[in-house]
């Protein structure tokens, strides 16, 4: 039997989605900025793309740049922005739990001269709000915030802290990686105080390579890639018109039936976490039930390490990360796992099992069962 609980890594190209890129791989293959009949269809899947999710996010079309990914739209975001506002202040604030195409890009910043304050989180990952109101001041020009996160799905107050921001400078701008969040959550930018916010094809059944940033009408900004001038000057370069196109199928798949999707994904993590909590030695982090993501589960397993489990369920036919995937092929401790006060014998015995709609309870109860039997065996074999 084969598992893959490592949706948060990337997530298997759906059919609408990989259908729609190869028609646009092999028919409608043309570059959209060249004025012939084959530009001006390209560009009409670009038009439609648009369409599609403009309308999930209630957005104005023209606030919308595609890009190759997530960390893209992170960089795009934050670069951007900071230098574009510069002479307002040079004030940034995230949390101390960011993806690293944040938090290595506000390193970036601090390098050209920016403060950035990296706001601390509750033990089950949520930044304090009165943390953040203390942290701002008149001169902070940008606020970044991830939505879900990555390793732990904890979900942020996005609202309370837009208010926040908000009330105590009214021009900062706020950023709000929604990568993990997209898919998961319905998202209203408008409605909910967003400015900018960064989204990733591969993490909802669509291609990699292919992200979107919404950019409010209002939000100054400076493009950090120069060319050709594509996208309003925003982006340059020739867009990747099967990518978009198939960003856009999967988003419009996945928010087909949505509340059902979501619920069967809740169902799915509480069947997961009630089981696996019955083990020996086994640590949940993170937010409980309903607080956090529906797809996102941490678990510690004391006196494993989580290389070790990772390849053993591996064998078993059942993919898990260690931890973030952009980091997870380079040795390291995961700084959002130190953040929320994980002991330190667990920080290298922790395992990422995350969901999607495609997943099913055999597959759970397959994963718990292996779990069951290898546990006892690789703690017997712990070198000490």
């Amino acid at each position: 039997m084969e598992v893959y609980f490592d949706n948060s890594a990337t997530t298997r190209c759906c059919r609408a989605a990989a259908e729609k890129m190869m028609d646009l791989m092999t028919i409608d293959y043309g570059n959209p900025s060249s004025m012939h009949r084959k530009g001006v269809e390209a560009e009409r899947h670009i038009r439609e793309a648009k369409e599609i999710l403009a309308s999930l996010l209630k957005v104005n079309e023209k606030e919308l740049v595609f890009t190759s990914g997530g960390t893209e739209s992170n960089n795009l975001a934050i670069i951007g922005t900071a230098l574009a506002n510069r002479r307002a202040g040079t004030h940034i604030i995230t949390t101390a739990i960011e993806h690293p195409s944040v938090t290595n890009v506000m390193k970036h910043l601090e390098e050209e001269g920016f403060a950035v304050t990296y706001l601390p989180v509750s033990r089950t990952g949520i930044v304090s709000l009165e943390a953040l109101k203390e942290a701002m001041t008149k001169e902070t020009i940008l606020v970044s915030v991830m939505m879900v996160n990555n390793e732990i799905g904890s979900l942020q107050p996005l609202e309370q802290i837009s208010a926040v921001v908000k009330g105590v400078n009214p021009g900062c701008i706020f950023h709000v990686d929604a990568v993990q969040g997209f898919g998961k959550f319905r998202i209203f930018p408008k409605r909910m105080g967003i400015d900018l916010l960064s989204v990733s094809g591969h993490k909802i059944h669509g291609p990699k390579g292919v992200g979107l940033l919404y950019i409010n009408e209002k939000v100054k900004i400076w493009p950090v890639l120069f060319g050709g001038g594509q996208q309003r000057n925003l982006r340059s370069g020739t867009e990747n018109v099967p990518g978009i196109a198939g960003l856009a199928a999967a988003a419009k798949a996945g928010y087909e039936n949505f509340e059902e999707k979501r619920e069967a994904l809740y169902s799915l993590r509480k069947r997961f976490v009630e089981r696996i909590r019955r083990l020996d030695g086994v640590t949940v982090n993170g937010p409980s039930d309903r607080e956090g993501a529906p797809h996102i589960v941490s678990v510690s397993f004391r006196d494993v390490r989580s290389e070790v489990l990772l390849h053993t369920l591996e064998e078993r036919g059942i993919y898990v990360s260690s931890g973030s995937a952009c980091a997870s092929n380079k040795p390291g401790i995961s700084e959002t796992l130190k953040s929320i006060g994980v002991e330190k014998q667990l920080l290298d015995a922790t395992i990422r099992f995350s969901f999607s709609f495609e997943n099913t309870a055999e597959e759970v109860d397959y994963c718990l069962g292996v779990l069951t039997e290898v546990l006892p065996v690789l703690r017997k074999y712990l070198p000490h």
